[in-house]
């Protein structure tokens, strides 16, 4: 269920995605802009999964520390306490949005506080960034970035072997990472910091997908696989002797160093045509166990093997639990019982018909059991029972024949990992979500294991559009893979995904402004319809018919009252039509692709626009004329929006770095529109509740103001901004949509390509932005009262992650602000954002940075921090303003 992820960020990427580069424009003469600091929650509009896990990582040494690695969203930690994952790279920013793409990860069992993460999500050019290892000293609360010459693939084929990227587990301070494109296996002796290539590894590897590929994305080189160190051959401090590597070469997939990685050489005596997605070391037995495939993954595979070797004597024994000519899939997940080594268990991670299928050995391979069985065809026995009531999406509202099942026990099947303190806990990544079971040696007795969702707060979708109505679900989504939700509780997995018909990918949706029980969405789907309607919200729905030509999803527009609706679908031209899509007709005067969006007050009125000109439908739909505004983009991706409840009046944003980009405004209709010189860059634009005392709705854009990327809200029509989210708050690429909530004031929905659907909740009471000149500089010389919430928000062994929130509660406003503190138990900060700090000894000073130095009366600066601790780890008592001691909350 991933291929249409790929299409999605191809999408993206074709229409504009990166825009992290100034524009050349002229300079702006427009006035200052207002960054003022506020105080935002974050957090994840719960679906729990929804895309490709191809990584679970265990530390070997230290119980319940785990990691999980997504192909476009990011790295997660397991929190033991809650049972849920914590992402680790929202900092990922927009110029750097490859970055939350991550093909391989590592944690260091030497000292545990470290972990690995080798980031980059295409090789082409839809990624124009290289590839880079993080580095972190406190499990991924913070990370130094070393780039790299090459870029790197979470998000290509072969993702989902490995791991690439290993650490000596005798002496940590070495790590080696394998590449793809044909740059070879690279060494780092300093802990990450540099690299070089192994100049002397004899093989780069030649597997392609597909040769013919002209986009670069199937035909790119899949490299260097994975490496493997055998603990057996070192001791502490001196590094691991025996290293083996897995190569995309179906004739050449296994080499091995026995001298510390001086020399290399071919495994003699093994398999040949297939790819050794994966190699596990039984160091207790002296086995190195090898999945193989005859193709690289994730999504094909049609023939595969299982191998283990004798490190000692290098005889090579083949394990398979099924003749080759009974496999129609490869094998990828492997895992050891760490516990009892003997224990080995893989999948048929390509077996996507009727479903996947895991074996489990315990005597090394030499016997095997199936977690499901043929009773009489096509009647199936499972070892397993599953429970998916914490995802009950899961299903997919299939009701499938058998011997197909729902749910399914998965696909993509890539990661599997049985905990290494734990023989009866075992994770394993799909196309959907990370499963585990907790009673797996049940499987040993005969009794049945049970299977549960084990992925609360890892949120994987690619958001393609959202829509908050006036009335009803605060939320619909359109999503990649799994087509979208309705919301009707932010906190709560909705019961299933939009059914009837179930999108692939849904690409656009929209309501009647006046009548929000009217909903439409469009999507991409192999078979069916690609357009439906529904009477209740999103809550229940019903196909349309295409018209001919139909391709894919596109864009769709719902009149305000609800009563007809305009379609510009992939394949062919603009289409309208009255009452519910049984019949469409083409539109004139506007060209096939245009984007379409709709007037929220006149239900006759209907807007596109493409290629730097924008169109007008006063007749619902049936003919367009091209508007007679000049200087809009005429490149890059444009979205635009008509305002509710203002008849004509319209928002346009978008563009590209080499031409016009911005955000326009126009209250006639589209006749002419205003560029507001306050904006730089916008790519998205959306509305909300307004402020208290406001007339107009409250703007909200992802974009670039004042040379700052961000999330951005404004309560004057434009004339001010305040960025509203910090630097560990950036999510990578959040072009796609956004959206506010038109019944709370100050939240925003914020869209990602990877980590689902963020919203943020502000701790202001609506009373707007406004006042400063946004810069920095000036003395922090606050006046008045305040007050300040300090919370401990993440702690680990030597290390914490704590928030600060400053609320000036006098009545006059800050133009800077300098905030101290003394530590009790000797704390030290290590890193911090959203403020500067000094420290002696115990003592912490935080002033602002140029951004957010003007706190209005009643408002609130957020900044937060990583540090250091050891005995224990005691909040702060008292703060102080200046000389003004702060209220403590």
């Amino acid at each position: 269920m991933r291929r249409t992820r790929i299409l999605t960020a191809v999408l993206a990427l074709a229409a504009g995605l990166l825009a992290g580069t100034p524009p050349a424009l002229a300079a702006d003469t427009g006035p200052d802009v207002t960054l003022a600091a506020e105080s935002y929650t974050w957090k994840n509009a719960r679906i729990d999964g929804g895309g490709f896990v191809p990584g679970i990582v265990f530390n070997r040494t230290e119980k319940d520390l785990a990691y999980a690695r997504t192909d476009i969203g990011g790295a997660y930690r397991w929190a033991e306490s809650t049972q849920t994952w914590t992402p680790l790279l929202d900092s990922v920013g927009w110029a750097d949005w490859g970055h939350t793409g991550v093909v391989s990860l590592a944690s260091d069992s030497v000292d545990p506080d470290n972990v690995y993460a080798a980031v980059g999500t295409y090789t082409n050019s839809w990624d124009p960034g290289n590839g880079a290892v993080l580095r972190s000293a406190d499990r991924g609360a913070s990370w130094q970035k070393t780039d790299l010459p090459f870029k790197l693939g979470g998000n290509m084929p072969g993702r989902g072997m490995g791991e690439r990227l290993a650490v000596d587990p005798n002496r940590n301070s070495v790590l080696y990472l394998g590449a793809p494109s044909g740059k070879g296996l690279w060494r780092s002796t300093d802990s990450g910091v540099t690299w070089s290539q192994v100049t002397n590894f004899p093989n780069v590897g030649n597997y392609v997908q597909d040769a013919s590929d002209t986009s670069g994305y199937a035909s790119d080189n899949q490299g260097i696989v994975w490496v493997t160190f055998d603990e057996a051959t070192g001791s502490s401090g001196t590094a691991t002797q025996t290293i083996y590597v897995g190569v995309a070469d179906l004739q050449n997939a296994v080499y091995r160093s026995t001298d510390g990685g001086a020399t290399w050489s071919r495994l003699a005596g093994q398999p040949t045509g297939y790819l050794a997605h994966k190699g596990v070391l039984d160091a207790e037995n002296g086995y190195l166990y090898l999945a193989y495939s005859d193709k690289g993954g994730p999504y094909d595979g049609g023939k595969g093997r299982l191998f283990r070797y004798a490190t000692a004597t290098g005889t090579w024994t083949d394990i398979s639990p099924v003749a080759e000519a009974d496999t129609y899939y490869g094998f990828s997940g492997l895992t050891v019982d760490r516990q009892n080594p003997g224990t080995v268990m893989a999948t048929a991670y390509s077996s996507w018909w009727p479903d996947t299928q895991i074996f489990r050995s315990t005597d090394s391979g030499g016997t095997w059991t199936k977690a499901w069985d043929y009773t009489s065809y096509p009647n199936r026995a499972n070892r397993y029972t599953m429970d998916v009531s914490s995802s009950p999406w899961l299903t997919w509202g299939a009701n499938p024949s058998p011997p197909e099942q729902t749910p399914k026990l998965g696909w993509m099947t890539e990661s599997l990992e049985i905990d290494p303190f734990d023989s009866n806990r075992m994770m394993y990544g799909t196309g959907a979500t990370v499963y585990g079971t907790e009673n797996l040696t049940n499987w040993d007795s005969g009794a049945q294991f049970t299977i549960k969702p084990m992925v609360k707060g890892l949120e994987e979708t690619a958001v393609n559009d959202l829509a908050s109505p006036p009335s009803g679900a605060p939320l619909l989504s359109a999503l990649g893979d799994v087509g979208g939700f309705r919301h009707t509780d932010l906190t709560t997995v909705p019961s299933m995904m939009f059914t009837s018909p179930n999108f692939t990918s849904t690409t656009s949706l929209d309501y009647a402004e006046s009548n929000p029980n009217t909903v439409v969405r469009v999507g991409n789907l192999d078979s069916g319809p690609h357009v439906a309607f529904s009477t209740d919200n999103g809550a229940n729905w019903f196909a349309g018919t295409d018209p001919s030509g139909v391709s894919g999803g596109g864009t769709v527009a719902a009149a305000a009252d609800g009563s007809r609706f305009v379609w510009s679908p992939a394949g062919t031209g603009v289409q309208y039509t009255t009452g519910f899509g049984s019949s469409w007709s083409a539109s004139s005067g506007i060209p096939a692709g245009a984007i379409v969006e709709s007037d929220r007050v006149d239900p006759m009125t209907f807007y596109g626009f493409t290629s730097g000109k924008f169109y007008v439908s006063t007749d619902g739909g049936a003919t367009f004329t091209v508007s007679s505004a000049t200087g809009l983009p005429s490149g890059g991706s444009v979205r635009f929006k008509a305002l509710p409840g203002v008849e004509g009046d319209v928002w346009l944003a978008g563009g590209a770095s080499d031409g016009a980009y911005g955000l326009w405004h126009s209250t006639d209709g589209g006749a002419t529109f205003t560029k507001l010189s306050t904006v730089q860059e916008a790519d998205t634009i959306g509305f909300g509740k307004a402020a208290s005392g406001a007339s107009y709705q409250t703007l909200y854009t992802s974009a670039k103001i004042a040379g700052v990327r961000g999330i951005f809200r404004s309560t004057d029509r434009g004339a001010t901004w305040t960025r509203i989210n910090d630097d560990a708050h950036q999510w990578g690429w959040t072009g796609a949509t956004i959206t506010g909530d038109p019944r709370v004031y100050g939240r925003v929905y914020v869209s990602t390509n990877g980590r689902g659907v963020i919203y943020g909740d502000t701790s202001d009471t609506g009373g707007g932005d406004g006042g400063g000149d946004g810069g920095g500089g000036t003395d922090p010389t606050p006046t008045g009262a305040c007050a300040v919430t300090y919370s401990i928000v993440n702690q680990w062994s030597g290390g914490f992650q704590a928030d600060v929130k400053l609320t000036n509660t006098g009545t006059s406003a800050w133009s800077g602000w300098s905030l101290g503190w003394t530590f009790p138990n000797g704390q030290t900060v290590s890193q911090i954002w959203n403020a500067a700090h000094t420290q002696s000894g115990a003592a912490v000073t935080a002033t602002n940075v140029g951004w957010n130095a003007n706190v209005a009366a009643g408002s609130s600066v957020g900044f937060g921090f990583t540090g250091s601790w050891s005995g224990t780890n005691a909040e702060p008592a008292a703060f102080k303003l200046g000389e003004q001691s702060c209220t403590v909350s």
